[in-house]
């Protein structure tokens, strides 16, 4: 074990020391004192070695016979360990305290930083973290938004991504300026133009770590604190937790079978600065927002000349239904901000998504991004860009839709074979989800059942969490994407069994 750089740390805690207000000890029991602290609250763990005194002299710019000094105490006293021919270790066990463990010296440094009185987070903190929109346990049967990353080619990502690493360009190590990998941008730009219709140039393209970035930085550039923004409800937590740490005032607008509806009163009343919509398919009802309402939308948008963040979510993903081009493909006035990701389809570390930027925002969105994000991965873009461009893309997302839909109709079937018409099955045609709706007259806790299939070792998530006020339906989102075909049966019907005790009679 190579021994502990310590400089910086003495250094602070003697600082600390001189700094207290009380008479200073000599040099070589301030430094005792400081080393004994770090070693009790666990910031230098048992077993550790230490620098020699000749180094820590050195580095401390203190003489060797003032180290030596507080060393031999600590050797002394049992903080410190001397194995002739090796060196001096931090003991494994301290003087009357038992073993030392970093759990434990974590514990004690925290029980000694409290002054009697909590640390508040700021208002924004707490409307954050009051409620936690992910689960325990992401990868589990139904989990939503899971993918099966069986069916990733990892092989073949290996060797795209070992090309760029053996030419070693050092371009590729930089920061990713001016909006990102410029050939993914453009495979980007060409691959949306076909499968979506959206109208983009390889300059309108940002790369970013994904959609909640996309957000955020869009919130950031077109909004100011207090805005208002309509959000779908219920609406997806990613979306909403991004939009209030920007300080917005979140408005929601109720869903229908065609996607987000608003009032009349809220088409005739309504001053939104920013929209979010996820019209291809609602997150969490599963929905398509018609053409009708698609259009009403870009027309009020450009009436009221506010902006339409729209979220193409696992767009990739449709298994029947009349197919409907992106809300971008259809904006003639320029309102629309068009963002996707790659976890859905790749796997979820990945971390890279796109926005699609109208021309005129480009320079406030390029200089946004670099400024504020820094963002980089030019290696791992630039393999994407062959795996997009060499074809394997469109082929994994033919293998994954036909695996998909197979696990859908699957689940589907024995839902509806045990549970029948005590619930609806909303959002089938596309995605990876389903969304089970409880009947009003049924009154069934969806957090209660959520809670009893995570005690199963199932993670479902309850409909109510996603609307903002008063729930107004009960359900649960049911993501089907992780569990093999073979093995939804016996899970389908561990969860329906337990739906089932959850019904009223």
């Amino acid at each position: 074990m190579r021994p502990l750089a310590l400089s910086e740390l003495l250094l602070t805690e003697l600082q600390r020391v001189e700094t207290d207000g009380a008479a200073l000890p000599p040099l070589n029991r301030r430094l005792y004192l400081s080393l004994r602290g770090a070693i009790l609250a666990g910031r230098i763990t048992a077993g550790v070695q230490l620098p020699s005194t000749r180094d820590l002299a050195r580095d401390l710019e203190l003489s060797r016979n003032t180290v030596m000094s507080a060393i031999n105490q600590l050797t002394a006293e049992g903080y410190l360990t001397a194995r002739q021919g090796s060196g001096t270790f931090v003991s494994e066990t301290l003087p009357e305290l038992g073993p030392l463990s970093p759990a434990r010296g974590r514990k004690a440094a925290q029980t000694a930083a409290q002054d009697g009185s909590p640390r508040e987070l700021s208002q924004r903190g707490h409307l954050l973290t009051a409620q936690s929109g992910s689960a325990d346990y992401e990868v589990q049967p139904f989990a939503p938004g899971e993918i099966d990353f069986a069916e990733f080619p990892i092989q073949l990502w290996q060797k795209l991504q070992a090309k760029y690493w053996r030419s070693l360009d050092r371009d590729l190590l930089d920061y990713g300026q001016e909006g990102g990998y410029m050939p993914l941008r453009a495979a980007i730009a060409a691959y949306l133009s076909l499968s979506r219709s959206v109208r983009v140039t390889l300059e309108q393209v940002l790369i970013t770590s994904g959609t909640q970035q996309s957000l955020d930085l869009a919130a950031r550039l077109l909004t100011d604190h207090g805005d208002e923004a309509w959000v779908e409800n219920p609406c997806y937590w990613g979306a909403r937790k991004a939009l209030q740490a920007a300080g917005l005032k979140l408005k929601p607008i109720d869903v229908d079978g065609e996607g987000m509806a608003p009032s009349a009163t809220d088409w005739q009343q309504g001053r939104p600065r920013l929209i979010y919509v996820t019209p291809s398919h609602q997150y969490p009802l599963g929905h398509v927002m018609s053409l009708q309402r698609r259009r009403a939308l870009l027309q009020f948008a450009a009436q009221q000349r506010c902006w339409i963040f729209e979220d193409d979510y696992d767009s990739e993903f449709r298994f029947g239904g009349r197919p409907f081009a992106s809300l971008q493909g259809l904006d003639d006035h320029a309102q629309v901000l068009y963002s996707g990701t790659f976890s859905k389809v790749m796997y979820p570390g990945i971390r890279l998504g796109y926005l699609v930027v109208p021309t005129d925002l480009l320079p406030a969105f390029n200089t946004g991004l670099y400024d504020l994000y820094r963002p980089g991965q030019l290696m791992l873009q630039a393999a994407l860009t062959d795996f997009i461009t060499e074809g394997h893309l469109n082929t994994l997302i033919r293998r994954l839709r036909v695996a998909y839909q197979a696990r859908r109709d699957e689940l589907a079937r024995r839902i509806q074979r045990c549970l029948g018409e005590r619930v609806q099955i909303s959002g089938q045609e596309s995605g990876l989800h389903l969304c089970l709706l409880f009947r009003d007259e049924d009154r069934v806790d969806d957090e209660a059942i959520a809670r009893a299939a995570d005690a199963q070792g199932m993670t479902v998530r309850p409909l109510s969490r996603y609307y903002l006020g008063t729930p107004q339906q009960r359900g649960l989102i049911l993501g089907y994407a992780y569990v093999p075909t073979e093995r939804v049966p016996p899970w389908a019907q561990k969860l329906c069994q337990l739906i089932r005790g959850q019904l009223p009679d």
